[in-house]
């Protein structure tokens, strides 16, 4: 069993607490992945991760450049099937009684994406949030188990994976990052390439990258009270 920090966005973690959201995609990012056209599965590794074989447009196995950036004949996902990842998201600690900011694991959190006060300024609200990433494993929330793991193209989610991923439907009062096709409105496949180029730039669903798309099961509750309580 292999434990592994993700990090997560306030309109995410909602999705997530709400049961909107089961899938992420992340980057496939390594030097020379835009030259691969294909990545074929071909084993699993010692750890649960899946193996593929990358091949180019001919259907040939990728050579290995000279130089200091190789690309290799195998690629895996960070994560297998079966990983647990706790999810970090915007938060702070505060000192019982008196509310101030504490490393202390001894401390009441608040998360950022569900915290009331969140929308007013730090001196307003009394206290300053953490990046996600600096939330450390005793603070986190959420667990989620991975049941499945794909290598794919961005554009290649359908409707129903969108949804999964927690996207909103696209609609003419969508903050665009395009022209606006009202043959999109209420798609969801398209709400999601709004929320990918909200996040990752705009012109990033437009690149089609590859991508590794996680199917998981969420558990509200920290990932060390999971393995007490087992």
């Amino acid at each position: 069993m292999t434990d592994r920090p993700i990090l997560f966005s306030g309109p995410m973690v909602r999705a997530l607490l709400d049961g909107r959201k089961t899938q992420t995609r992340r980057l496939v990012n390594f030097p020379g992945a835009d030259k691969v056209m294909d990545f074929v599965k071909v084993a699993t590794d010692k750890e649960g991760r899946f193996v593929y074989e990358m091949k180019n447009g001919a259907g040939n196995f990728l050579s290995r450049p000279a130089g200091k950036d190789l690309v290799d004949y195998n690629f895996s996902p960070r994560i297998g099937v079966g990983y647990r990842l706790w999810v970090r998201e915007t938060w702070q600690g505060l000192t019982f009684g008196d509310y101030q900011p504490t490393k202390s694991s001894q401390c009441e959190v608040r998360y950022a994406a569900t915290d009331a006060l969140a929308d007013l300024s730090s001196e307003d609200r009394g206290y300053p949030w953490r990046p996600s990433i600096f939330m450390p494993r005793w603070a986190s929330r959420m667990t989620l188990i991975v049941t499945d793991v794909r290598v794919e193209r961005l554009q290649d989610i359908s409707e129903a994976y969108a949804i999964a991923e927690g996207a909103a439907q696209y609609s003419s009062s969508t903050k665009l990052s395009r022209a606006f096709n009202p043959d999109w409105k209420g798609v969801y496949r398209e709400g999601y390439a709004e929320l990918w180029n909200e996040i990752n730039g705009a012109g990033s669903w437009e690149a089609n990258p590859w991508v590794a798309a996680y199917t998981f099961r969420v558990i509200k509750e920290n990932i060390d009270q999971i393995k007490e309580a087992a």
